[in-house]
């Protein structure tokens, strides 16, 4: 009869169990040295040699010959254990045996000395299972065995087992078995059976095992019923790693805010009677990868795929923010709750793509974060432009809307054409469409003030500037303010000397200009030291030549 590779190629003896030498290895000390406890407590994910060192231990105690820590496995108490003949080694499942009354027969059985072997040995798996009333009986045997009595308790989940039972244990935790190990053991067993396993096919079935070495040998005998040579695409065909299109073009459509789209491909798969929770799941898989691959520099080492899958997710990466993916990963989780709770499936996944594919929809912090990650990038680079010609905030009762004029500081030679129209309360021609040339470094210049002079820095949000005749013009949507704030020498200062260190040059004019057309403001109050011959007096002072028109 035919027997699966996890059951066939069971270890029988310490030294065949892999990636567990921590435990192992103090075990084999333990059996040799002849320091024994009472009570072992086995814990670790599913598949990693818990049970089966439980029974090689129960051998080993028992064995007559035993070798270097190990059973021999020829004695006749070896050979009864393993086939069940002798009734000393008693392994229960706690998941259907998990009463008190069960646990009084075991209490009641330890009494009795043991019918062949040196020790009477339990081995409970999944003991986490057993109830409070089972294991409160449990304590006063487990804390006080009789000497002939071992007991090997083994489960997957420790943080469910009362710290009694825990205190009363010698504790043993098992690693999940690494990559490497297993694709040693799959390439051993292949040989010992004479099929072969491809190396990137071994890789990956270690992968997919997730450290368990039982669910890599299960998906190795499913790989070799298909062929008795394994490849990749026989062990993605197998783990169903295929097909994965879908989720490249949906979570495409998201990445390019293409609610249509989106929309669209969600209900071509709902026509195609694909599963919405399904989906559902497999988009926060994807978004996994996608946010496994923006923060992990191999990510070929933690992702299950295969080597073209893995390309598609760098290539896809590039499109997204690690904000937004972690965004859509928490939004999608949100949506699998609520369509686990009964709500409608495909109602609930079209408005978790709508959320996700229209910005002005989200309010949540993540959402905020990735649009100030961007806003951040356009203040550093001084391309900041005000979406609209308004203020800023609406006027407050009684005041009337208002623009100001453009206001200009203008060289102090000027042509006789500029000093007609400067009589005529005309604006200096500083337009846009007669310039020298941008000031290119103006974004350079605002972080300079960011670090030294954040009130001007503030004002200057929003601006630009470029170079014309040798000054500097600064273009502003509400020059009022901008004035106002050049008013005070240190704001004039600092900004020339921000000027002067990120380009080298000394700018000694400088012009502020509208960036549109607008009626004239209505004549400032002059105060005292605010008036325009204070005003002058003080940049000469500095030593600038302006003209404020």
């Amino acid at each position: 009869m035919y027997q699966v590779l996890y059951r066939k190629y069971r270890p029988k003896v310490f030294d065949d169990v892999v990636g567990q030498e921590h435990i192992t290895s103090t075990l084999q000390n333990e059996i040799k040295s002849g320091a024994l406890s009472h009570a072992y407590l086995f814990t670790g994910s599913r598949g990693t040699g818990k049970t089966t060192c439980a029974k090689i231990l129960s051998k080993a105690v028992n064995c007559l010959h035993p070798v270097n820590g190990n059973p021999c496995n020829e004695c006749e108490i070896c050979r009864g254990i393993e086939s069940g003949a002798i009734l000393d080694v008693v392994e229960i499942d706690a998941a259907s045996n998990n009463g008190v009354d069960n646990i009084r027969d075991i209490r009641d059985e330890a009494n009795f000395a043991p019918a062949a072997a040196k020790y009477r040995v339990y081995i409970i798996d999944e003991v986490h299972m057993l109830s409070i009333g089972a294991f409160n009986a449990l304590l006063k045997t487990l804390e006080e065995p009789p000497e002939h009595v071992k007991f090997i308790l083994a489960t997957t989940e420790v943080q469910k087992l009362p710290v009694t039972i825990l205190s009363r244990c010698q504790r043993f935790d098992f690693k999940r078995v690494s990559a490497e190990s297993m694709k040693k053991r799959i390439d051993y067993i292949a040989a010992e059976e004479g099929f072969t396993v491809d190396e990137e096919a071994a890789k990956l079935i270690s992968r997919l095992a997730d450290g368990g070495m039982r669910d890599a040998l299960s998906m190795l005998d499913r790989c070799i019923s298909q062929s008795s040579s394994v490849t990749t695409e026989i062990v993605s065909n197998v783990a169903g790693l295929t097909g994965k299109k879908h989720l490249f073009d949906l979570s495409a459509a998201i990445g390019e805010k293409d609610t249509s789209k989106a929309l669209s491909l969600v209900n071509e798969l709902h026509a195609n009677s694909f599963d919405m929770e399904r989906l559902c799941s497999e988009l926060i898989a994807h978004f996994r990868a996608l946010m496994i691959t923006l923060t992990v520099k191999k990510p070929e080492d933690v992702l299950v795929s295969t080597a073209e899958e893995i390309e598609e997710y760098k290539e896809q990466a590039k499109v997204f923010t690690l904000p937004s993916v972690l965004r859509c990963i928490d939004v999608f989780q949100a949506a699998l709750a609520n369509i686990k709770q009964g709500v409608n499936r495909r109602t609930e996944l079209e408005l978790s793509v709508i959320k996700l594919s229209e910005d002005s929809l989200s309010v949540d912090v993540s959402k905020l974060a990735e649009r100030l990650e961007k806003l951040e990038k356009l203040v550093s680079s001084g391309n900041v432009r005000p979406s609209g010609g308004e203020k800023p905030y609406p006027p407050m009762r009684g005041e009337t809307p208002r623009r100001a004029a453009p206001v200009s500081v203008a060289p102090a030679e000027k042509s006789k054409e500029a000093t007609e129209a400067k009589s005529a309360g005309a604006a200096p021609d500083v337009s846009p469409e007669v310039v020298d040339g941008e000031f290119e470094e103006w974004g350079k210049v605002l972080r300079f003030l960011n670090q030294n002079n954040k009130p001007l820095w503030a004002a200057l949000m929003g601006t630009s500037a470029f170079i014309k005749g040798g000054v500097l013009v600064i273009r502003s949507e509400d020059p009022v303010i901008l004035s106002n704030m050049m008013k005070r020498d240190r704001n004039t200062r600092d900004l020339l000397v921000a000027s002067h260190d990120v380009t080298g040059k000394n700018i000694r004019r400088l012009a502020i200009n509208g960036a549109g057309t607008a009626a004239a403001a209505p004549a400032e109050e002059k105060q005292e030291g605010t008036d325009i011959n204070s005003i002058l007096d003080r940049a000469r002072g500095l030593g600038i030549e302006v003209n404020v028109e």
